[in-house]
């Protein structure tokens, strides 16, 4: 009986260091992000420089090219941060409101597996880029400085605005509409 006991206090303590030896499974991605605050920030037309070529792999094994021929949505995202999380149903929606808007993610700083399985569970109706070297093409810009960042690109291919942090429906639809009335 008292043998018995000794192994049990051996198992726990043993699962006890195991456990507490590692991050939680957390990544360095995960540690050293900068969370938006919801910042809009918009430029005039006369002051807006092209936006870079989307073009790649997507999160779904496909490829994807942008025209540029249209209004554009852009957001960089990762499955396992909170607001990026919580902002896909306001995406989800609005790119079934707006139709004649291109929406497209870049995913950013993530295991792939787990963002085409957080995608699919949320239905994510839009491309997804896998390779996030797409957002150097913003740095002259407006680069993505958080997690979620959301571009917006106007039918001339230009870069219009970005969402600093999650988007809301309120927001990102009257950037769209400020587009739209162009």
């Amino acid at each position: 009986m008292i043998r018995n006991s000794y192994r049990l206090i051996l198992i726990a303590l043993s699962a006890l260091l195991l456990t507490s030896c590692g991050n939680g499974g957390a990544s360095t991605a995960q540690e050293n992000y900068i969370s938006g605050n919801g910042a809009i920030t918009f430029i005039s037309a006369f002051d807006r420089q092209m936006a870079p070529k989307l073009s790649g792999d997507t999160l779904y094994g496909t490829k994807f090219d942008f025209a540029g021929d249209k209004i554009a949505v852009v957001n960089v995202w990762a499955s396992w941060c909170s607001p990026c999380r919580a902002e896909i149903p306001t995406l989800n929606s609005l790119s079934q409101k707006y139709k004649d808007v291109q929406f497209m993610g870049i995913l950013t700083r993530d295991n792939l597996a787990n963002a085409e399985v957080f995608a699919r569970q949320l239905a994510v109706p839009y491309p997804n880029f896998i390779d996030d070297s797409l957002l150097l093409g913003f740095r002259n810009t407006l680069p993505a400085i958080a997690i979620p960042t959301t571009v917006v690109i106007d039918k001339q291919g230009r870069v219009a605005a970005r969402i600093s942090g999650a988007v809301t429906v309120g927001g990102l639809s009257n950037l769209i509409e400020r587009l739209r009335a162009e």
